[in-house]
């Protein structure tokens, strides 16, 4: 049996990988750039595009939360 090795660019830094299983990082090349893509999620660099949810199905449910 024969492994595809996939040739990649990590997202952040664009350096040269392979996605395969020993790629504990895949997509990305390092911890450090899985850590700064997560950041950037975090800080809301980077969104899903869509409609904002009305305030009143947030403010609901942490009511409910709550209680």
């Amino acid at each position: 049996m024969t492994i595809n090795m996939k040739e990649i660019n990590c997202p952040i830094c664009l350096k040269k990988g392979t996605w395969t299983p020993e790629n504990a990082f895949r997509p990305f090349c390092s911890s450090r750039c899985k850590l700064i893509d997560l950041g950037e999620w975090a800080s809301e660099q980077h969104r899903i595009p869509g409609d904002p949810a009305p305030d009143n199905e947030i403010s609901s449910s942490t009511d409910e939360e709550d209680k």
